[in-house]
């Protein structure tokens, strides 16, 4: 650095009129950059800040956006703009906090220095967009922020840099006369400035180099050129000459097309963002002819196709970045609510197993039990949800988009949304099925809300994209699972054979070893104990065998219920009263008799119940709950309503201290496990084989706070069905 640079520099440091990130305001930057840190996490930042909060919340609710109703929290307006977009309110704020008040002169316009900002950093997230350049807010800040050099030389020394504007004479030679008074340019005082707020950004780089030579911008990274291009595009009208027009083309190979449709929307949004920002800025172009009604038209349109596509950016945006099923129909609904100011709100999820759409609220509401219920076969004929999925187009149950004949399960699935009527978005990642996004709207609401099917339509599409992911997570992980077992099943079986062997060689002569001793011989004991320790031996060997050979099991109608009560029964004393466990069974009453093998079950519940006893040494509650499982409407049709569930539900948490990431992802593998001393890690893995083979799934959901729950579904086999019940519990 000069000599004359670091003294400029030096003086800039010591003045109060320079914009600096207050701790409340570093504190959100630090957090928006943090991968771990969530939308609450921020909201409780911004919460402490009354002034940061109305310009977020003005910001959100402003006509740049054109929401349909009004976002009243933090959290809405986060999951909307997204945290890079509340970053840039931030450091807006800290910037217009210093400079907003300063007043210019002749040479220096400041209204008309605001405008020429926010038009190149409207330019530059629109150039952003067009070259998919990973940051839109990134562009937008760096453009707006790429003269900030200029207001820091006037506001801190007004009159020499009057003096540098009045002495040059034209704009290219504004840098030349910046160093002859003051000694630096305001590209390298801006960036000298961003440098001090550590942003984690290039937008120091883009700002020092947008008033380079073009040929130098052309192996520069993309922010550094998307602000070189927007600072060009950006200027005064009379500045928009072929040289402008040939530095787009040169940089990014953009057309003469392409540059006017970019200014175009820059200027529209010009205005709607100043106001949003609380800026006061004017135009410095001249009065242009009023452009005629259909063009004004043409217009408008690409103006809301635009700002309709924009919209979606911070729900899209937290959408991907959303890492299991129920974060993902979250941010969705939340979305929508915003978005289209809908508030009834379901999902379908095909369900590949039961071919089927299985229904989930992306809220919690008053539903729960009735949605639960909610489950249709993909071959249910003349059903909105499932032709809407069918034909991969949007349907509503008005007609507006196409004429419906609506059957009986449309009307139940309205009275349940309690709305006069539907819209259905089908869900369709990679040419698969996803599910249905199904929204309850009125008839006056219906025939807007359908002519903007292309943005749902658009929102419903990466809805599916991240819940096709998530599954494909899901099953990558239950084949890797299943190749371990395998793999160590195989180990297993060979461990067996081997073992067993010598096992029963040594068994035979420490047999023959005693009948050559008297009875009293002092050596009987100790062969006694030392047969009693391979009779222990053999029976892990035992257990490897049953892991690892699947056994041929003979079925039988099992009452869940009763089971259950039993297993209570006979472990209440030796696990849990020493424990100070306390036990609350909810069985659920009418759950009906399934066909399958109880000493499996039995192997099962014990083994979960042990499991939860030992995760609870300082006491605690044990809950075992069981519940139906509710078949597809399509199927209830064939069968009759009364017959209405084709599995049931078992549910055993506890409240333990829960069980470790590392180990969790692994729990069912053989000799995995989070337990001390002598045990072998193979209790889960057999249950997890037991039910397998019963044609049932086990799940663990599992923390630190809530403790673990194991979920058992089993099918019920009809053909073995019993109906009717008896006063124990028994169907007879």
């Amino acid at each position: 650095m000069k000599p004359r640079t670091d003294r400029l520099f030096d003086r800039i440091r010591t003045s109060k009129n320079l914009p600096t990130l207050p701790h409340i305001l570093l504190r959100l930057v630090e957090a928006c950059n943090s991968q771990g840190c969530t939308i609450k996490d921020i909201s409780r930042i911004i919460d402490k800040d009354p002034s940061l909060c109305a310009k977020v919340m003005r910001m959100v609710n402003s006509a740049h956006y054109g929401l349909a109703s009004r976002v009243t929290s933090i959290e809405q307006a986060l999951l909307l703009l997204g945290t890079d977009a509340i970053k840039n309110v931030a450091i807006s704020a800290a910037v217009f906090q210093v400079f907003g008040k300063a007043k210019g002169n002749g040479a220096f316009k400041l209204k008309q220095f605001w405008h020429h900002s926010l038009l190149c950093a409207i330019i530059a997230e629109l150039i952003a967009k067009k070259t998919s350049h990973g940051s839109l807010e990134e562009a937008f800040l760096a453009g707006l922020l790429h003269d900030i050099g200029k207001l820091v030389l006037f506001v801190n020394f007004p009159a020499e840099y009057t003096n540098a504007v009045k002495s040059c004479n034209n704009k290219a030679d504004l840098s030349q006369a910046e160093e002859t008074h003051l000694g630096a340019t305001h590209a390298e005082v801006g960036a000298w400035m961003i440098e001090k707020w550590h942003l984690q950004s290039f937008m120091a780089d883009a700002v020092l180099y947008h008033h380079e030579p073009v040929a130098r911008i052309l192996d520069a990274l993309p922010l550094v050129k998307i602000v070189f291009v927007a600072n060009a595009l950006s200027r005064d009208p009379v500045d928009h000459d072929d040289l402008t027009f040939k530095i787009a083309q040169e940089v990014f190979g953009f057309s003469r097309s392409d540059v006017e449709d970019l200014l175009a929307q820059g200027k529209d949004q010009v205005e709607q963002i100043a106001q949003s920002l609380g800026m006061e800025i004017e135009s410095p172009e001249v009065p242009q002819s009023p452009l005629s009604d259909t063009a004004h038209q043409k217009e408008l349109g690409l103006v809301r196709s635009v700002r309709d596509a924009s919209l979606l950016q911070g729900t899209l945006r937290n959408l991907l970045e959303a890492g299991e099923q129920k974060s993902i129909l979250e941010i969705v609904s939340q979305g929508i609510q915003v978005l289209f100011d809908v508030n009834r709100i379901l999902f379908l999820l095909h369900d590949h197993k039961r071919d089927a759409l299985v229904a989930k609220e992306g809220l919690e509401s008053t539903q729960e039990n009735l949605v639960k219920e909610l489950v249709i076969s993909l071959q249910t004929k003349n059903c909105l949800p499932v032709q809407s999925l069918k034909q991969k187009i949007p349907l509503d149950s008005f007609g507006h988009l196409k004429k419906v004949d609506l059957a009986i399960i449309d009307n139940q699935i309205i009275r349940l949304v309690q709305s006069e009527g539907i819209l259905c978005l089908p869900m369709i990642a990679h040419k698969q099925a996803v599910g249905v996004i199904l929204l309850g709207i009125g008839q006056a609401r219906g025939g807007s809300l359908c002519k903007q099917t292309n943005l749902l339509t658009m929102l419903a599409n990466q809805a599916a994209l991240a819940l096709h992911a998530d599954n494909m997570r899901q099953a990558q992980s239950r084949l890797v699972q299943s190749e371990r077992l395998a793999a160590a099943s195989a180990i297993a079986r060979k461990v067996a054979h081997e073992v067993n062997n010598p096992l029963g060689i040594i068994k035979n002569y420490i047999k023959i070893l005693g009948l050559k001793l008297s009875g009293e011989d002092p050596a009987q004991e100790e062969l006694k104990i030392i047969s009693e320790e391979l009779d222990r031996v053999a029976l892990i060997v035992d257990r490897l065998s049953d892991f690892s050979e699947p056994e041929a099991r003979q079925t039988e109608p099992v009452n869940v219920n009763a089971l259950l009560s039993d297993l209570v029964k006979i472990t209440r004393e030796p696990l849990m009263l020493d424990a100070k466990i306390n036990v609350h069974l909810e069985l659920e009453p009418s759950l009906p008799t399934i066909h399958s093998e109880k000493n499996g079950l039995k192997q099962v519940f014990i083994n979960l119940v042990k499991n939860a006893v030992e995760a609870m040494p300082q006491g605690g509650n044990l809950y075992i709950l069981t519940e139906c499982a509710p078949k597809t409407l399509g199927e209830q049709s064939k069968e009759g309503l009364g017959d209405a569930f084709d599995s049931v539900e078992i549910s055993i948490r506890d409240e333990g201290h829960g069980i470790p990431d590392t180990i969790r992802s692994r729990l069912f593998e053989p000799f995995v496990t989070s337990k001390k001393g002598e045990h072998a890690g193979l209790g889960l893995s057999v249950a997890y084989n037991i039910i397998k083979e019963l044609n049932g799934t086990i799940t663990c959901e599992s923390s630190d706070k809530t403790g673990t729950t194991f979920r058992i579904i089993l099918p019920i086999r009809k053909e073995h069905r019993i109906t009717g019940g008896g006063k124990d519990g028994l169907y007879t």
